[in-house]
């Protein structure tokens, strides 16, 4: 397959991707990565299987992807596609909870001497390399890297990046305690998406949505925080976004408990544990261990609230988090 087919075969898989046929589009793609002898385009479709992997949870898979990705960057010796290479090595890392690792992916990429694409991609690595920095609960470093991604984003004119850096904002002023600021920051993501959003995919509506409904919940406004949690879930059933469900499940649970009302709680926890559990998202587990134990605490039952909070340090201890909230 050379480089023409190869280039019209991946627009269909995207074409197929952008109308929720998920399976198609992987189907297209991995005929395409088979087939091609064009090593720029089997990048590329590397590139659309990595997208989609992540969106579906399947972080293993996404990362086998990245290093396939590099592979095929080292072959053709660019520094640019190198650099993306490490970033989807990063991120997929990063997916994972292997907070050290994305930590060092990313560095590498800071420090390749690429042309300006490179350049344009720091801002996506300053914000996974905050992501890091925030799983491993050091939070100054991990707002410098946010502010330095805004930055990015602001002199390129990209707010995509910056829907994403605002929202990551608002994920780090929760665990800061500073809810007003944790409000505002998903709400200045919301606005972009209503601004200039009309062409993006829908998961930055519903990554905005998901994060102000988690503010909401932390400032006790539970009816808000619930109006927003289900527009987010609505979008990640639509997308099968797995990842983003589970977020959702642990929320709608934390807002459940907010109310006192455990009985509804706990089978919301149990669902999103089962997500996070089959995705790897440790990070996730450990909060959802957390909202049992308060869940516990509230009914006064002491062993079992000690029994998860153990499981919540165990689970933070591996990661190198410390588990605050």
């Amino acid at each position: 397959m050379g480089q023409d087919q190869t280039k019209q075969q991946i627009e269909k898989g995207l074409r197929l991707y952008q109308s929720n046929q998920t399976d198609k589009a992987l189907h297209v793609w991995t005929k395409v990565l088979e087939k091609t002898s064009d090593p720029g385009g089997k990048f590329r479709v590397l590139g659309c299987l990595i997208t989609a992997h992540s969106e579906m949870g399947k972080y293993k898979d996404m990362l086998k992807y990245a290093l396939e990705q590099i592979d095929t960057a080292r072959e053709m010796e660019d520094p640019d596609y190198l650099t993306e290479g490490y970033l989807n090595l990063a991120r997929s890392n990063e997916k994972l909870c292997d907070f050290q690792k994305t930590v060092s992916y990313c560095k590498t990429c800071l420090n390749m001497q690429g042309t300006t694409v490179s350049l344009q991609l720091n801002g996506q690595v300053c914000l996974s390399m905050g992501n890091a920095f925030l799983g491993l609960s050091v939070f100054q470093k991990a707002l410098e890297s946010y502010e330095k991604a805004l930055r990015y984003a602001h002199n390129n004119d990209d707010k995509m990046l910056e829907c994403r850096v605002c929202c990551s904002l608002g994920n780090i002023y929760v665990q800061l305690k500073d809810f007003e600021k944790a409000l505002f920051f998903p709400c200045k993501a919301a606005e972009l998406v209503n601004d200039y959003g009309k062409g993006w995919s829908l998961k930055y509506r519903a990554m905005s949505q998901y994060h102000m409904s988690v503010a909401y919940r932390k400032l006790e406004r539970l009816q808000d925080a619930m109006e927003c949690c289900e527009e987010s879930m609505k979008i990640a059933l639509q997308h099968g976004d797995r990842p983003l469900q589970a977020l959702c499940l642990l929320n709608f649970a934390d807002i459940h408990r907010c109310r006192h009302d455990v009985d509804k709680a706990f089978p919301r926890y149990e669902s999103a544990l089962g997500i996070m559990t089959e995705i790897g998202n440790r990070l996730g587990q450990a909060h959802v261990h957390l909202g049992v134990a308060k869940s516990f605490l509230l009914q006064k039952e002491f062993d079992k609230a000690l029994d998860s909070l153990q499981r919540a340090q165990e689970l933070a201890d591996g990661m190198g988090n410390k588990v605050t909230e």
